[in-house]
């Protein structure tokens, strides 16, 4: 079956990205080191059109041009990120930073400082304000391209794509392969990195980004805050390093400056992770996603 064709043929649709296949039985295998819960830090940094697009609400808007909102989010580019890479920096933390490719425009000088720090920059759509999964297969390809191009002018090649909205259209991720890209972050279907099958045989590599622990569901969809967040954070790496000596995982963190990057819920961040930092469990590696894939992708180990 091709990929990019869904499966009729029995009563409940099927993605055909990838197979059913329990974590229990699978191969066993090490991070480096052998290391055995892998860590990353997702941090997304996003624009959003100023009175019209997609962005997330801390109230619901009254009229357009939504300035209240507009504004919270764009604290998060001016403040919230930089709060973040002060503590990352003492804490010796990488990143992946999750860039909209319009961030190098409208944002002068964040995205240099995120590769300049040695974070890992993936792509992560244009800009928050749309979402690709109502396109044509002609317009996604474009999107991407362009989004690629944009990367150009920091010198930075992103391997990795998390689409705005976690939208995808049916075509996304054999685009995003015949595109370069080696791995995904929209499905969150597994604590193991997973081949999707793509429709030239190659396949792209999906890495789990958490869609629960992630600052934006947690604290903006369900109402809880920050103290709530981080223990979300601490009960994962506990329950995760107690399944570790039975197979490999991966955790990642995802954060938006604009929300965990707040003053009052960066104390509670700060607080979790130097609790993680400092009882430097050797069990865990502390990485980034792509170098996640890279480890699967080089044939280290075999992918779930």
């Amino acid at each position: 079956m091709a990929a990019d064709v869904f499966d009729t043929t029995t009563e409940v649709a099927h993605h055909g990205r990838y197979d059913y296949r329990p974590i229990v039985g699978r191969p066993d295998y090490s991070w480096p080191d052998g290391r055995r819960l892998a860590v990353y830090l997702g941090v997304n940094h996003e624009v959003f059109s100023f009175g019209d697009g997609l962005g997330a609400t801390l109230a619901p808007s009254k009229t357009e041009p939504d300035v209240m909102n507009f504004a919270w989010r764009d604290y998060g580019n001016r403040v919230g990120a930089w709060r973040f890479m002060e503590m990352f920096d003492r804490l010796e933390l990488p990143t992946t930073a999750l860039m909209n490719s319009a961030v190098i425009a409208q944002c002068p000088g964040l995205a240099e400082a995120c590769r300049d720090r040695g974070d890992e920059i993936a792509a992560h759509g244009r800009t928050n304000a749309q979402a690709q999964g109502d396109m044509s297969e002609d317009e996604e390809r474009a999107l991407i391209a362009r989004t690629l191009g944009d990367f150009d002018a920091i010198g930075v090649r992103p391997r990795g794509w998390l689409g705005p909205w976690i939208s995808e259209s049916r075509h996304t991720p054999d685009l995003l392969e015949e595109a370069g890209f080696g791995y995904v972050l929209d499905w969150a279907h597994d604590d193991q990195p997973t081949r999707l099958k793509t429709r030239s045989g190659k396949g792209i590599f999906s890495i789990p980004y958490s869609q629960e622990i992630n600052d934006i569901p947690s604290i903006i969809t369900r109402h809880q805050e920050a103290a709530g967040f981080a223990g979300m954070i601490e009960d994962a790496v506990e329950q995760l390093l107690g399944e570790s000596d039975r197979r490999p995982l991966v955790l990642g963190i995802a954060l938006h400056p604009y929300i965990m990057g707040q003053a009052h819920r960066a104390l509670h961040l700060d607080r979790v992770l130097t609790r993680l930092r400092e009882a430097a469990d050797p069990r865990i590696w502390w990485t980034t996603a792509g170098a996640i894939a890279r480890h699967v992708e080089h044939g280290r180990r075999p992918p779930a």
